[in-house]
């Protein structure tokens, strides 16, 4: 039995030019997306020094004094920061129950749709609200639920006789008014990808449901969920990552004096006390944000790992 060869070092590295020969056109168009990852993702992390460091302006972009553990201490011992730590935990959790199922849900209703116009109507109408601006979104909400003039709150007086509130003032209702919202601005969108992984399931595995004798809701339970199920477990990894990070945007906002007591998150605590603060605390706010960093590494390793042991399927 005649030993398999092995391609000799040589070899590999001639095969290996003659592949960047031949497809370098790929490999250029890499350099642009790589370059952004270097100079805006990779980069600024050396600026977390501060977190350790003591700065002043004009003194260099790295601090003038090692500080160690100060800023940590710090803000670990103020009740505002675990006010907006509790207030991002709680905003997380309850727009992942509410809004991470709902694009699976509106994906697999879209798929059983027969009539392919009403389908492409459908998936035109959802995808939409993606490309409004942040700013423009709640413009319009801030509009319709104006107590004067907004066309939600006279119908409500209308029909119910209810009087007029300023929702977007009132802290009970901060936290359903952005669910909602992201709920109707990210739905059509986040559903894409859940819609490419049912399309991409074999027709023979439906035909095999319908010869056994499932009906769609059955084949829906056990075909197309057992199917999808990796990206749902990825897609739930990612969205565990981000639990501290709700979008900086919307909640300074919807955010309001009257409201600060439910909307205050880690974000807005780090952009008033980076920024707005009269005395411009940056290494303070640095020491936060690499906090949050932090906790999101460890909340993404933890429901990787998880994943891994109950479902098998994992990012790494």
């Amino acid at each position: 039995m005649k030993a398999k060869k092995t391609a000799t070092p040589m070899a590999q590295k001639t095969s290996w030019k003659r592949y960047l020969g031949q497809y370098w056109q790929f490999y250029a168009m890499l350099l642009l997306p790589l370059a952004y990852f270097i100079l805006f993702k990779y980069v600024p992390m050396f600026g977390n020094v501060l977190a350790f460091r003591r700065f002043r302006p004009l003194t260099g972009p790295y601090g003038v004094s090692w500080v160690g553990l100060r800023y940590f201490k710090q803000f670990l011992g103020q009740p505002q920061f675990w006010n907006a730590f509790r207030n991002t935990l709680t905003l997380s959790a309850i727009n992942l129950v509410v809004n991470f199922p709902i694009p699976i849900i509106f994906a697999i209703l879209l798929n059983e749709l027969q009539s392919l116009k009403f389908k492409k109507l459908v998936q035109t109408v959802s995808y939409m609200p993606r490309f409004i601006s942040t700013v423009v979104v709640i413009s319009i909400l801030t509009e319709l639920l104006s107590p004067s003039s907004g066309m939600i709150t006279r119908l409500l007086k209308n029909w119910f006789g209810l009087a007029p509130v300023y929702y977007m003032n009132e802290p009970q209702y901060f936290r359903f008014l952005y669910v909602l919202t992201d709920a109707w601005q990210y739905t059509g969108w986040t559903a894409i990808v859940y819609l490419a992984a049912i399309t991409g399931i074999s027709s023979d595995m439906f035909e095999a449901a319908r010869i056994d004798g499932a009906n769609r809701f059955q084949q829906i339970i056990y075909v197309t969920i057992p199917t999808i199920l990796p990206t749902i477990m990825i897609m739930f990894i990612l969205k565990v990552g981000n639990l501290l990070s709700l979008g900086f945007e919307k909640v300074l906002l919807m955010y309001t004096p009257s409201n600060s007591i439910v909307s205050d998150i880690i974000d807005t605590y780090v952009y008033r006390m980076g920024l707005q603060s009269s005395t411009n605390q940056y290494s303070y706010a640095t020491a936060i944000g690499l906090f949050s960093g932090v906790i999101g590494l460890i909340l993404v390793s933890s429901s990787n790992f998880l994943s891994r042991r109950l479902t098998g399927e994992s990012i790494y």
